[in-house]
């Protein structure tokens, strides 16, 4: 959209036909609004969106903090609460903005391959409906296909992680006065997340290792209730409710990518790479890494230089905005994988309010972890 906004001409090319279900935590933080403001949704998408205050975070213990967005000094978020919607709702409001612009949109069409010419990506490979072999050429590629990218996979960029985790997802009705927050509950070396994602409809998200999963995957229903009643508070906080739908699973979650070294491609949200659910960056960071793509291609393609060295400006630009929280994620990991660790930090934040809060910014995608960071340090008692 923001390229053909430009005057450029833009082919999206998706596997599916919408609307179509798919994986997902179905949260939006507060500076995603902005985002989606500027791509001309964000009044459709609060038609269909609950409003989250804040995220209430329970601990091994039984100790709960309930953190909320809202302006931390200098930073304020875009709107002073983030936005949970169904996934096929918001898919839907994005095609029909895509259908609605210049925007070329065909559906059903799988990409196969890439098409290489003097060591540039020149275009790619599709299969349609019919499975009739198609193949679209143009100056840039921006793949934007998944966490099972095609493109990132034929260009070797995919790595593993060491971070095996695998997260089991549905939707339940009934459970009582959950609306205005999402809700967490740690209990290693598993975590849930819900999500009120509509009137009495909850987006359900279990996350453990992928190793405790795998030998249950043609039982996941059996795996997801049994794994629930070892969590106590978690049984208990689903009490009366009832699932609506068959949970479904997707892991490993973690991958890493690689920037590619050839020419004429950019990598855009989940083909970028994915780390974990647990502070729910998916749908931001490909909103904003759209954003930093189109900015990079635009100057590219207005310059005649789609080259690696021209296009490695997204990788910058990816690192500076996406960085610092990338290393406050993976520091909450080490917390939220040790039960007595978890427990002495949620009692930390429990006593210091402001610090929470300031936690619930760099989530929500408006404070930048560096901020936190001194307010984390200036809590702390000088020794006596």
């Amino acid at each position: 959209l923001l390229l053909a906004e430009q005057g450029l001409r833009v082919t999206v090319l998706d596997r599916a036909r919408f609307p179509r279900p798919k994986i997902c935590g179905e949260y939006l933080s507060p500076e995603a609004a902005r985002v989606l403001d500027r791509l001309g949704v964000l009044k459709v998408v609060d038609a269909s969106a609950m409003p989250l205050r804040g995220m209430r975070i329970t601990a091994p213990d039984g100790t709960v903090i309930t953190g909320s967005y809202r302006a931390i000094g200098d930073w304020r978020p875009y709107r002073q609460h983030a936005l949970a919607i169904p996934r096929m709702s918001f898919d839907a409001i994005l095609v029909d903005r895509v259908r609605a612009s210049a925007v070329d949109l065909r559906e059903d069409m799988r990409v196969d391959d890439v098409v290489m010419e003097d060591g540039r990506v020149v275009g790619v490979d599709a299969r349609d409906a019919r499975s009739r072999a198609v193949r679209l050429r143009a100056p840039l590629v921006i793949a934007a296909d998944g966490r099972a990218s095609v493109v990132a996979q034929r260009l070797g960029c995919r790595r593993p992680h060491p971070l095996q985790r695998l997260a089991i997802v549905t939707h339940a009705s009934g459970i009582a006065d959950c609306r205005e927050f999402g809700e967490i509950f740690v209990d290693p070396p598993d975590y849930v997340i819900l999500n009120p994602v509509g009137e009495n409809l909850v987006n359900v998200s279990l996350v453990v290792p992928l190793a405790h999963a795998a030998p249950h995957s043609a039982e996941l229903d059996r795996f997801l209730f049994a794994r629930l009643r070892q969590m106590p508070r978690v049984a208990a906080r689903l009490a009366g409710g009832e699932l609506v739908e068959p949970p479904r699973a997707m892991g490993p979650l973690a991958y890493r990518v690689a920037p590619p070294r050839a020419g004429g491609v950019l990598f855009v949200g989940d083909a970028a790479g994915f780390y974990d659910p647990f502070t729910g960056e998916g749908l931001f960071a490909a909103l904003r890494g759209a954003e930093l793509a189109a900015d990079t291609a635009s100057r590219a393609l207005d310059a005649g230089d789609v080259s690696a060295p021209a296009l490695a400006a997204y990788a910058g630009a990816r690192d500076r905005v996406f960085r610092e929280k990338e290393l406050l994620v993976r520091a909450l990991q080490m917390v939220i994988r040790r039960r007595v660790l978890a427990n002495v930090t949620a009692r930390f934040l429990l006593r210091r309010p402001a610090a929470l809060d300031a936690l619930m910014g760099v989530i929500g995608d408006f404070v930048p972890p560096r901020a936190l960071v001194r307010l984390l340090w200036s809590s702390v008692p000088a020794p006596a």
